[in-house]
């Protein structure tokens, strides 16, 4: 490897020449020639004609982008008018319902202050007919009570003759009437 490099080392030392030209004006010449030929079968023309066609395809491309940037932009201002419009009616719908809750919480107390009320009305009366049978029954108790005691003392104080003695004051009490 070391050889080689030693050999292209010299051969760029001299310049070589071949007769009156060198190896630039060779190379000069034939960028010359090269040139010619391009101009003479009008590679610049293709070659502009290449970046036109490139030119107008990023344009067209470019417009197409910039339409569906703005359908894009009008399908984001449709959908967010949608979402508005389901907002509000979600909170429309929550409000309702709020509402109606608050319509069967008011019921369900008003029906619960209405069955306390019968509840409490039907152990009031309850009490009350409780209280009236068991007036009744110590009335007829001490009305039993009282005319066995007076059955008694009527058997034990009364002979026949107080007994003849009433029925004619009753007898008189009538004749009077």
């Amino acid at each position: 490897m070391a050889d080689f490099l030693m050999i292209l080392s010299e051969a760029a030392a001299e310049p070589k020449s071949f007769g009156i030209l060198t190896a630039t004006t060779w190379v000069s010449i034939a960028m010359a020639i090269f040139i010619g030929i391009l101009l003479w079968k009008k590679v610049p023309a293709l070659v502009a004609g290449m970046l036109d066609n490139k030119i107008a395809e990023i344009s067209k491309q470019l417009k197409e982008a910039e339409q569906l940037r703005l359908d894009a932009e009008a399908l984001k201002a449709e959908y967010e008018a949608k979402l508005a419009a389901a907002a509000k009616e979600a909170d429309e719908m929550r409000a309702r319902a709020e509402a109606e809750a608050e319509t069967l919480v008011a019921k369900a107390k008003a029906d619960a202050t209405a069955l306390i009320g019968r509840r409490k009305q039907m152990a009031e009366d309850r009490i009350a007919a409780a209280e009236a049978t068991a007036l009744t029954e110590v009335r007829a108790a001490t009305a039993k009570a009282a005319t066995a005691a007076a059955a008694a003392l009527i058997a034990e104080k009364h002979d026949a003759k107080a007994d003849k003695a009433l029925v004619d004051q009753a007898i008189a009490g009538v004749a009077k009437g």
